[in-house]
């Protein structure tokens, strides 16, 4: 394996599509080569507010004629019009005009989502009762800001382009939205895990499964717990792969609830009783998936989704998005604050392998349904 590099994309509509971030000792992402084939990516999939575009809204602003006015200017604004949810916002910005009279400008209040039915645009309209002394300030005029404060480094890029913004950075999400997050020897572990999907994957499209395969592994230890494909078109309709490679775990740990004797490539091993996870069952082992990975070729479904919520996972690797998916389509399960558990989820390993598993013919399958 060899990495190549790849040029930045340009900005998209979401986050994942926004310029590669920069970081010290890492000039461009890293783009993984799989035996001179074909290349992956390993790219985090964040919450729907760390993906989205920054939303704007409009504000009344006004030029700061007179520098010497500009601190108690802020002070008397400040006092009328606070912004309270809007905190983020920065009070007065430079003018954006180089050749502009007046070097400072700054918020005055927001406006309503129609401005024109916030009546007079005047310093007088704007501050009718007199508890602000518009001396130093010229005519205001309307602007948009940032509604949220940003959460990744393209959002505060973005939302700065339109006014400045206070932004307190996460730097692992930088880090892996710059391709820095992980090294290569990890990146090779991930292949090397999801080939193994990939393989149970086939080997279930064999059976007449959907070609779906998962993989469990301690992420302390590096050893595969267990590898799954998708059983639903067996003995139980909810036993998608996500589904089959917890039980297995389960069945590693002495539960489980099924018996998956006729399909040898669903497998688990036996994981060691001093697993250094702090939750655990009595016996000492962790509790089913607390702190591992699971590597799934496809997006996982709400329902699966949901197990992994409540397996306790860590992480979470899938190959190729699915329609029905809900981590990073339709939902975004794995950020959700009002759940007790949440876990990182990352797409894009050994992608184009996971996508040509689709073309996979098998008799009487649906291509409706998610893994």
């Amino acid at each position: 394996m060899r990495f190549v590099v790849f040029a930045e994309p340009s900005r998209g509509e979401h986050a994942r599509d926004a310029p590669i971030l920069m970081e010290p000792g890492c000039k461009r992402r890293k783009t993984v080569e799989l035996n001179g084939a074909s290349t992956w990516d390993v790219l985090p999939v964040l919450s729907e507010r760390e993906s989205q575009s920054v939303v704007l809204i409009p504000a009344f602003a006004a030029p700061i004629l007179d520098k010497k006015e500009a601190c108690r200017l802020v002070r008397e604004v400040s006092a009328a019009y606070p912004l309270g949810d809007h905190a983020h916002l920065k009070r007065v910005r430079s003018c954006v005009s180089a050749e502009s009279a007046n070097p400072l400008e700054m918020i005055l209040c927001l406006a309503s989502p129609r401005p024109e039915q916030d009546g007079s645009q005047s310093l007088a309209g704007l501050f009718p009762d007199g508890q602000v002394d518009p001396r130093g300030l010229g005519e205001p005029f309307l602007t948009l800001v940032p509604a949220f404060p940003p959460l990744t480094r393209p959002q505060y890029e973005e939302a700065s382009s339109h006014w400045p913004v206070s932004f307190h950075e996460n730097k692992r999400i930088s880090r892996a939205l710059s391709g820095c997050l992980f090294t290569p020897s990890e990146k090779a572990a991930m292949q090397s895990h999801m080939e193994l999907a990939i393989r149970a994957a086939r080997e279930g499209a064999r059976l007449s499964m959907e070609p779906v395969g998962a993989v469990v592994v301690d992420q302390a230890s590096g050893r595969v717990l267990a590898a799954a494909h998708d059983c639903r078109r067996g003995f139980n309709p909810l036993l998608h792969a996500a589904m089959v490679c917890i039980d297995l775990v389960a069945c590693g740990q002495g539960g489980g609830a099924y018996d998956y004797k006729d399909y040898p490539a669903c497998s688990f091993l036996q994981p060691d009783g001093d697993s250094g996870h702090s939750s655990s069952s009595g016996d000492g082992l962790p509790y089913i998936c607390t702190g591992y990975d699971m590597y799934l070729t496809r997006e996982p479904c709400v329902m699966c989704s949901m197990a992994l919520v409540h397996s306790r996972i860590g992480r979470v690797f899938y190959g190729v998005p699915s329609p029905h998916g809900a981590l990073g389509t339709k939902y975004h399960i794995h950020r959700r604050k009002d759940l007790n558990h949440r876990f990182e989820v990352f797409r894009g390993v050994l992608e184009d392998q996971c996508r040509s598993l689709a073309h996979i013919s098998v008799p009487g399958e649906s291509r409706k349904g998610s893994p």
